[in-house]
């Protein structure tokens, strides 16, 4: 639908505005901060530290198997010394005598290499344990610390998120009353600059944020409301003091209704 016909004062009023909302806005998100990241990063944290506390509960259950697995071994081992030796009682000459002997010395070696192995899993324990305590206790303080931010975050939500969404829809309301190709630049510049200020007054002979002087020949330009004018320096548009101060002032009476 096409915008109705409105002045350049009007043009430059409802920029201002949409520039006053939109800081709005950007005040309020900077109040939370870098709460939302760190909380988001804190989650990771806690996802990965319970991950890891799952890997290192699966490997004890492993090392535990692989132990139990060594005894039966040398249970085993100990029945076929067993049985080799009631045999060596029986033997009808040295050849099978030795053939048992070798039997029985190849179980004691794999008792022994179990006994090791088992020994090796026991150290491994110690050692898992240890790194689960470590692991425990670091993941108890990363909770109690994401608790402690989801509040600070959750607090600061319920104080500004009503607001902010308020503004959101003003600010889309008031877009719709200003031409496109003066929403695409506002939107332009607004991306280019770093406070997010596209939209600025002329303060003490420059523009707001810049120690650029303004000729006084365009200072009065600007003072007339006739036509749209950037600052050449930092591509901001242009507003007097008087228009700036006059539309804070009803903007401030919206915001107080929010």
């Amino acid at each position: 639908m096409a915008k109705k016909e409105v002045t350049v004062e009007q043009k430059l009023r409802a920029l201002y505005d949409l520039q006053l909302i939109d800081s709005r806005v950007d005040e309020i998100r900077n109040v939370r901060g870098e709460l939302p990241l760190e909380v988001e990063d804190l989650e990771d944290e806690v996802a990965g530290l319970n991950k890891r506390l799952e890997k290192l509960n699966n490997d004890l259950e492993t090392i535990a198997e692989g132990i139990s697995s060594k005894k039966n071994l040398i249970e085993e081992a100990k029945a076929l010394i067993k049985k080799y030796g009631e045999q060596q009682k029986n033997v009808r000459n040295n050849r099978e005598y030795n053939s048992l002997s070798k039997e029985v010395e190849f179980q004691e070696l794999e008792i022994q290499l179990a006994e090791k192995h088992i020994k090796e899993h026991k150290a491994q324990i110690i050692q898992k344990n240890e790194i689960i305590d470590q692991t425990k206790g670091k993941l108890g303080e990363r909770n109690s610390h994401l608790s402690h931010k989801k509040g600070e975050l959750d607090a600061i939500l319920a104080e500004t998120e009503k607001e902010e969404q308020a503004l959101i829809s003003k600010s889309e309301d008031y877009q719709k009353e200003i031409e496109d190709r003066l929403i695409s630049a506002y939107k332009r510049i607004r991306s280019n600059v770093k406070n997010g200020l596209a939209v600025v007054p002329i303060e003490r002979g420059a523009s707001g944020g810049s120690f650029f002087t303004i000729p006084p020949q365009v200072q009065m330009e600007i003072a007339s409301r006739k036509k749209i004018i950037t600052d050449e320096h930092s591509g901001r548009i242009l507003v007097d003091q008087e228009l700036a101060k006059e539309e804070k002032e009803k903007m401030n009476a919206l915001f107080a209704k929010l």
